[in-house]
C-alpha cells in the first residue's frame, strides 16, 4: 500500500490518500484507524488500480466496470465470506447478506413495501421526528450541539416509528442500545476482512458479545408474533407491508426468523447512513453560509412556516442537489468489496479466481476523470446533467441497489428543509470533524455547530 500525503486545500475535509508503498504491517495499522487511508491516491486520478498486500486485489474506479461488477456479471462478484460472517450474527441471511436464488425471493417479496406511494405513506412521521428534532434544538439555547448524536437520535425515531409504529411492547432504547453495541464490535473490520482473508487469519481486537444481539432479537420477534395477531389499524407501517408481503413468483412469505432479520437490517443501516447523510449535509451547509442561505430561502418559499412533508420533496430541488453533493462527498459506504468466483476482465485487466475487488466509492466520487474539482462541495454539479449511474454509488447499483433509497433521500430532504426554516448554523471554532470509516464513513468527533433560531 501507500503512505498518506497532505493537503491544505480550502475544502471540505476529506481523507488524506496515500501516494507512497506501505508494508502490510503499516497497511493495517492504518486501515485500523481509518479504512479509507489504505486507498492510493492514484485512485482518484486512474480506472483501475490493482496490487498485491497478502493476496491480489483490483480497485475500480471505471463506469463501465463498476457496471460489469454490479450488474452484468453480478453473479461472478459476491460479498466475501468474511464481511457476511461479520453481519450474519446480528442480521441472519436477510436481503443484505443472501446470494442467489436465496436473495432474489426476497428482494422481491420486499420491494412493494418501499414503492412511492408506500414511501409517501410514512413521510409523515419523518416530518413528526423531524419538528420533534427541531423543538430539542431549540430548548438546547444557544450552545453548540453535536448534530450527529442529534440526527442519530431523529432517524433512530424514524425508522422505529416506521417499523414497528403503535408497539407499546417495543422496547426502543434496548434494541438501539444493542445495536450501538454490535456497531461497535463490528466496527473492528480489519484490512484482512476487506481482502478476503480467511477467517482463522486472526482479526487483532475482534470479540463478540452475543447478549446484545440475543436481546435484540427476542424483542423484534415478540414484536412481529403480537403484530401477526392483529390487523393494520390505519396507514399500514413497514412491519405490516412485510407481513402481507409475498414473492410473486412462488408465493412464499417472510417466517418471523427472515422478517426480523431484514427488519433489523433495515433498522441498522436505515438509521445509521441517512443520519450520516444529514449531519455531513448540515455541516457542509454551515461550511458554506452562501449555499446554506440558498437552500433556506428554498425551504421558507415552499413552506411556509409550516413543517415539511413527502409533497413538499419534489419542490426542494436544491436542497435535493445538497444531499447528492453530501453523498458524494462522504458516501456512508465509503468501500465495499467482492471476491471473484471466476475468471473476468476489468479496464483490459486479467481477474483470477480468488481476487479481491474493491469498489472504493470514496474514490470513485472524487476521480479527476469522473468529476470537476471533485473535493469541492459545489451542489450546482446537479442541476442539470446527470453522472453516469456508475460513477456515483452512494446505494450501490445493479439489482442489489439499496431498497431503501427513495425513503432515505425523502427523509433527509424533509428533515433539512424542517431544519434550515427555522435556523441558522454555523461552524464551532476547532470543531472540525474528520471523515473516517470503519464500518460506514462517520464525522470522528462529532459535527458541532451553532443553531441559531431565526424567530
Amino acid at each position: 500500500m501507500l503512505a498518506p500525503t497532505s493537503h491544505s486545500e480550502p475544502t471540505p475535509p476529506r481523507v488524506p490518500l496515500v501516494t507512497q508503498p506501505m508494508g502490510i504491517w503499516k497497511s493495517l495499522q492504518t486501515s485500523r484507524r481509518n479504512l479509507l487511508a489504505i486507498i492510493p491516491d492514484l485512485a482518484t486520478r486512474q480506472p483501475m488500480v490493482s496490487g498485491r498486500t497478502g493476496k491480489r486485489w483490483h480497485m475500480v474506479m471505471d463506469p463501465d466496470a463498476n457496471r460489469r461488477v454490479l450488474l452484468e456479471n453480478l453473479d461472478n462478484y459476491p460479498k466475501s465470506l468474511v464481511t457476511k460472517n461479520l453481519l450474519r450474527p446480528a442480521i441472519g441471511e436477510s436481503l443484505f447478506i443472501a446470494e442467489g436464488a436465496h436473495w432474489r425471493w426476497q428482494r422481491r417479496a420486499a420491494a412493494p413495501a418501499f414503492s412511492h406511494r408506500n414511501v409517501m405513506n410514512l413521510a409523515p412521521i419523518m416530518s413528526g421526528a423531524a419538528q420533534r428534532s427541531a423543538d430539542r434544538i431549540r430548548a438546547a439555547g444557544p450552545k453548540a450541539v453535536n448534530f450527529l448524536d442529534e440526527m442519530v437520535s431523529l432517524t433512530f425515531d424514524v425508522i422505529s416509528d416506521v417499523t414497528f409504529s403503535g408497539d407499546e411492547g417495543f422496547d426502543r432504547d434496548s434494541v438501539h442500545t444493542s445495536i450501538d453495541a454490535y456497531i461497535s464490535e463490528a466496527g473492528k473490520l480489519s484490512l484482512f476482512d476487506i481482502l478476503g482473508f480467511p477467517d482463522w487469519v486472526p482479526r487483532p481486537g475482534r470479540m463478540f458479545s452475543s447478549g446484545g444481539i440475543l436481546n435484540m432479537k427476542k424483542v423484534a420477534d415478540h414484536a412481529i408474533e403480537e403484530r401477526s395477531k392483529r390487523a393494520p389499524d390505519g396507514v399500514p407501517d413497514l412491519l405490516d407491508l412485510l407481513l402481507a408481503g409475498e414473492d410473486p413468483d412462488t408465493k412464499r412469505k417472510m417466517n418471523t426468523a427472515e422478517l426480523r432479520d431484514n427488519l433489523l437490517t433495515f433498522i441498522v443501516a436505515g438509521h445509521e447512513t441517512t443520519a450520516l447523510t444529514l449531519s455531513w449535509s448540515l455541516y457542509l451547509m454551515a461550511f458554506d453560509p452562501a449555499v446554506q442561505d440558498r437552500a433556506r430561502a428554498e425551504a421558507q418559499s415552499v413552506l411556509n412556516g409550516k413543517t415539511a412533508t413527502g409533497e413538499d420533496v419534489a419542490n426542494l430541488p436544491y436542497i435535493r442537489q445538497i444531499v447528492d453533493e453530501a453523498l458524494r462527498l462522504y458516501p456512508p459506504a465509503g468501500m465495499v468489496s467482492r471476491t471473484a468466483l471466476a475468471k473476468d476482465e476489468l479496464c483490459g485487466r486479467e481477474v483470477l479466481p480468488g481476487d479481491t475487488v474493491i469498489l472504493p466509492i470514496y474514490a470513485l466520487h472524487r476521480n479527476h476523470m469522473l468529476w470537476d474539482n471533485p473535493d469541492h462541495f459545489d451542489p450546482d454539479r446537479w442541476a442539470d446533467a446527470k453522472p453516469d449511474r456508475y460513477s456515483y454509488l452512494p446505494f450501490g447499483d445493479g439489482p442489489r441497489i439499496c431498497i431503501g433509497s427513495s425513503f432515505a433521500i425523502q427523509e433527509a430532504v424533509i428533515v433539512l428543509a424542517t431544519l434550515l426554516a427555522q435556523f441558522r448554523f454555523t461552524t464551532v471554532v476547532g470543531k472540525v470533524p474528520d471523515p473516517v470509516m470503519i464500518i460506514t464513513l462517520r464525522p470522528e468527533g462529532g459535527v458541532w455547530l451553532e443553531a441559531t433560531p431565526l424567530s
